[in-house]
């Protein structure tokens, strides 16, 4: 089988587009890049925030961004990430829009506050396999 492994820029380090939003820059980012065949596409994509713009147009969505909300609160979730400001809607784990899957993770590193709490760094391992026809 074939995959078409797709990455996009952060929106945020492309100085050269400011008349842009950063929702448009990445639809011309995906326009430009996504093929029209029937390969698996997996997409790149640093922003979790912007699933509405990415749900659709591939299969799979690897992103990041969040910290895992920072601070998880049992029972509510994430408390605040970069992009998504408090209580975030995408702050780790998986999910599912126009049979578009989103994997996020909580990756190992701190933003906004120098630690974490009930948030463990992480490192996804995400395996594909083909489903029968």
């Amino acid at each position: 089988e074939t995959i078409t492994l797709i990455g996009i820029n952060d929106p945020t380090f492309r100085m050269e587009l400011v008349d842009e939003t950063m929702e448009q820059n990445i639809v011309h980012q995906l326009a430009s890049v996504i093929l029209d065949n029937e390969n698996f596409k997996v997409l790149l994509a640093h922003r979790p925030e912007y699933f509405d713009v990415y749900a659709g147009k591939v299969d799979l969505v690897l992103s990041g961004h969040a910290h895992g909300g920072q601070f998880i609160i049992p029972f509510v979730g994430g408390f605040v990430a970069p992009g998504q400001g408090l209580f975030p809607e995408y702050y780790s784990g998986s999910y599912i829009k126009e049979n578009t899957e989103m994997i996020v993770s909580r990756g190992i590193g701190n933003s906004i506050i120098p630690f974490r709490v009930n948030n463990k760094p992480e490192l996804i391992v995400a395996e594909l396999t083909k489903i029968a026809d």
